[in-house]
């Protein structure tokens, strides 16, 4: 599969219909932005914050935001992201391939997020972004945690894999990074997740097209559900910037320095 097969592009209008306010575009968000706001505080002014893999840009535009006192700038491969991106965020946003980056040593933060399980081979990714950072840069890492959750929600998104945070810290140290913080999220969204994904089966043997309708039906923004939800997720962004490990998690944030 080719970097430009990772992912559905018919997917970017939904998503930037819902996530400003689906509770787990929001709680992602959140915990994003307090930790970036902890990596970019001790930077001098004139720091460049690069997200790869942007998507339609509403975590860049938080960037913009936290980083007041720096550069921020996105890169995704695909045109119709950067289009909504460039839109979303207000920033400079490019098209490019992660796994040969146009630039090279110039970033002193790199953000990726939900991107590395949409790759093959995501060594050469985080290789490609070591790149992209200049020596003891720092990337900002999220990715989908448990391969028990596996359902028709991940056939749609194209990924190949969810990880542990053991393999995690693995791909990162064989990718040159030191993780400096791991840990699992959306803690609160685990057992309903677990419970719903064995209903549905496991979900590698669906056909994509009806994985895209169901997956599509998730992306619907019920609101008493909604509200609920977010409540109880929000309570993880302070854990998670007093540098907490929750014990369990739908997903995987980390923190890891080049080396």
């Amino acid at each position: 599969m080719t970097e430009t097969a990772s992912y559905d592009p018919r997917f970017f209008a939904k998503i930037a219909a819902v996530e400003e306010k689906h509770f787990w575009f929001y709680a992602r968000s959140r915990i994003i932005t307090c930790i970036a706001r902890q990596v970019v505080s001790g930077l001098r002014p004139g720091y460049r914050f690069v997200e790869a893999g942007c998507g339609t840009g509403m975590v860049l535009r938080e960037m913009v935001r936290v980083c007041e006192q720096g550069n921020v700038s996105g890169i995704d491969v695909f045109p119709e992201a950067v289009a909504f991106a460039e839109k979303t965020a207000l920033c400079p946003v490019v098209v490019g391939n992660l796994n040969e980056p146009t630039i090279v040593g110039e970033a002193d933060v790199v953000g990726t997020f939900d991107v590395l399980e949409h790759l093959a081979d995501d060594r050469t990714v985080l290789r490609g972004i070591n790149r992209i950072l200049k020596p003891g840069g720092t990337l900002i890492l999220t990715v989908p945690a448990h391969m028990s959750l596996w359902s028709y929600f991940d056939v749609a998104s194209r990924h190949y894999r969810r990880y542990t945070a053991t393999q995690l810290e693995q791909v990162l140290r064989d990718s040159e990074f030191e993780v400096e913080y791991i840990t699992e999220f959306m803690m609160g969204l685990f057992p309903i997740l677990w419970l719903v994904r064995r209903a549905s089966g496991r979900g590698r043997e669906i056909d994509r097209e009806d994985a895209v309708v169901k997956a599509g039906n998730e992306l619907t923004i019920v609101p008493v559900v909604n509200e609920l939800l977010k409540l109880i997720l929000r309570w993880e962004s302070a854990a998670i910037r007093r540098r907490w490990r929750l014990p369990i998690g739908t997903s995987l944030l980390a923190v890891a320095r080049k080396t």
